[in-house]
């Protein structure tokens, strides 16, 4: 799914409005109509519904929508908050529609004491601010949001919350913000919803599809997209009847080291439940029993050293390398890792102690192999890449990062970001708060490495990856519940993952 910056929206709506055709009022209706539909399923008709309404076109979909709940049955109150002398057409209109029907509960809010007292059963629509608001609130408006963050009723805002800004960073908003704890938008995600300096403001998010014209929707250029399943599932490639372990590739895991031969094993077992043909996991002398052990579908490298890695075994079978769950970073493993990264010359795929590796030694990153897969969690991409003031920055130093080493970076945290050499980012779907658990990287490791090996393209396989790794952690905790999860259980529900994108 693309993620349109607000001006293509603009250009969205003004050319579904001209091609369709449909007036601007009447899409709105639309529109509104979906906010109708959603609310209606969610809350009771026995709640109090406190509709504030701005002046612009959000305002009018608030307008519209009270009315709409009003003709439900809904006990609604609608208040204008008369921020300005100014108002657009299509508010006026839904205004004036409301106010035929019921004037007793339309009311003006100019003033701090205008304010409604509101129980904790009530519900908040807010529809002061569209997405088209770039500037921090202040007066008026900015107290009205306070007073209604105060509430404690449930907090619903139309597209975006109010004060939020769907392009750049809010830091300097001041806290004058909504919080709310839905968010119904309009037909595309906001970009700034998949950031987390964002989620205390966006609460749930749900995209409403209004049916904006498909053909600007298939045209246009964006940088963001969100990823869904339908946008993975035709990655997946079917296995051939007369196919063989062979067809599969032949992965090779550089991992493991004393006390941390767990590493080495979620991303090797990952990496078989991936669909890898072959696998050989090069660990220490002291790994040997311990991964043979737990894992006896694996073929074994030994080092020549106890303890950890210090060596590059022979490179000429294998089609993919993955390097770094529970490595370690002693002087002899960076010597061994700047051989390798001279050596071998096809994508690989780079996580935990080998990126600590090449933030130590970051003239190193200009001769990885081109489309190459790195995979921080955010503090160690900071220290690959410097800092940033928020999250807005972060991204914009991802994409110059994969443009300037022509390299994919998996930037992983809920939404977890795949990052490209060509500026474009996708936004993951899957996944829940239970995998923020030891090891869960490795798994992730481990499904990239096999489908690799499988020969998919580097950008698919991480697409792909990153989707099963969500997908499988999402079975996990309907079975097992988030605070209950461990990492072996994203592995054990691969093949779930699997089946729901087949299916």
């Amino acid at each position: 799914m693309k993620i349109l910056p607000i001006d293509k929206i603009r250009e969205a709506d003004a050319y579904t409005i001209e091609n369709e055709p449909i007036a601007d009022i009447d899409l709105m209706e639309r529109a509104t109509r979906k906010l109708f539909k959603w609310i209606k399923k969610q809350v009771d008709v026995s709640q109090r519904i406190f509709v504030f309404a701005g002046l612009g076109n959000n305002g009018g979909d608030g307008m519209a929508l009270a009315r709409m709940l009003t003709d439900a049955g809904y006990e609604v109150f609608a208040y204008v908050v008369r921020y300005s002398k100014t108002y657009s057409a299509s508010f006026a209109e839904n205004y004036n529609r409301y106010l035929e029907m019921s004037h007793d509960t339309l009311f003006d809010l100019e003033m701090e004491e205008d304010f409604p007292g509101i129980e904790e059963d009530d519900i908040i629509v807010d529809a002061l601010f569209g997405s088209g608001l770039t500037r921090p609130l202040e007066g008026l408006t900015a107290k009205v949001i306070q007073l209604m963050n105060q509430s404690p009723a449930v907090k619903i805002a139309i597209d975006i919350p109010s004060g939020l800004n769907a392009d750049q960073t809010s830091r300097e908003s001041h806290g004058n913000i909504l919080q709310a704890d839905y968010t119904l938008t309009f037909q595309f995600p906001k970009y700034a919803f998949l950031l987390p300096e964002n989620d205390q403001y966006v609460g749930e998010w749900y995209v409403l599809d209004i049916g904006l014209h498909p053909d600007f929707i298939e045209d246009v250029e964006v940088d963001n997209f969100f990823l869904l399943k339908q946008d993975v599932e035709q990655l997946i490639k079917p296995r051939a009847k007369f196919s063989h372990k062979g067809t599969y590739g032949h992965a090779l895991l550089i991992a493991g080291g004393y006390g941390k031969m767990g590493a080495a094993i979620l991303a090797a077992h990952a990496c078989l439940r991936s669909g890898t043909g072959l696998l050989h996991v090069h660990v220490p002398k002291v790994g040997y029993p311990i991964m043979q052990t737990a894992l006896p579908e694996a073929m074994i490298s030994i080092d020549r050293n106890d303890y950890y890695f210090t060596e590059v075994p022979d490179l000429s079978t294998y089609n993919v390398i993955g390097i770094g769950p529970g490595m370690g970073k002693e002087s002899q493993s960076q010597t061994a890792m700047k051989l390798l990264i001279q050596e071998y010359r096809r994508p690989m795929v780079i996580d935990a102690d080998a990126l600590g590796i090449l933030a130590e030694n970051k003239t190193w990153l200009s001769f990885l192999p081109p489309n190459s897969i790195l995979t921080p969690h955010p503090k160690e991409f900071e220290r690959l890449a410097g800092t940033w003031k928020n999250d807005f920055e972060k991204m914009d130093l991802a994409r110059s990062f994969c443009k300037k080493f022509q390299v994919i970076l998996v930037l992983k945290g809920a939404n977890t970001s795949i990052c490209l050499p060509d500026g474009r980012c996708y936004f993951n779907s899957t996944g829940n708060p239970g995998m923020a658990t030891a090891g869960s990287g490795d798994v992730l490791t481990g499904i990239i490495t096999g489908l690799l090996a499988q020969n998919y393209s580097p950008i698919h396989a991480a697409l792909l990856g990153v989707y099963l790794h969500g997908s499988a952690g999402d079975i996990a905790a309907e079975k097992n519940s988030e605070e209950s999860l461990i990492a072996g259980d994203i592995t054990m529900n691969l093949g779930k993952a699997f089946h729901r994108l087949i299916q």
